[in-house]
């Protein structure tokens, strides 16, 4: 019986020294798993709150845009401009006299049609009739 219980003690303590890098690396990725704990749980918090801010601000506040109302710029003046001199000038005309591309003004035309600026009639643009 002796023999089988320091076999049994010499087997259990060549396994600990097998076990012993485990032990220390163990500790070290506990130590990088601690040091991580906020870090990633934040940005998840951040990115989870910037979401229901804006699901509530969508809920409860009224639409707003930032910064200057549409058809108000430089440009939206000169579509004016250019609309009052020729009546019924075309998106593609318009264009091609104030050298840009006319998908700029596809955004703006509606805008100005919309605030009654300018309203549409066949492929043109024309002055409000007062």
């Amino acid at each position: 019986m002796p023999d089988v219980l320091s076999e049994l003690r010499s087997s259990l303590e060549k396994r600990l020294r097998e076990l012993e890098p485990f032990i220390t690396e163990h500790a070290q990725v506990r130590k990088a798993l601690d040091a991580l704990e906020g870090v990633g749980k934040r940005a998840e918090g951040v990115a989870a709150g910037a979401a229901k801010r804006a699901r509530t601000a969508k809920a409860t506040a009224p639409a707003r845009r930032r910064g200057r109302p549409r058809g108000s710029g430089g440009r939206a003046q000169e579509v004016l401009a250019h609309v009052h001199k020729q009546p019924g000038v075309t998106i593609a005309e318009l264009a091609k006299r104030m050298k840009i591309k006319p998908n700029y003004l596809y955004r703006v035309l509606p805008q100005l049609e919309k605030d009654g600026k300018l309203h549409k009639r066949d492929k043109g643009y024309h002055p409000p009739e007062n």
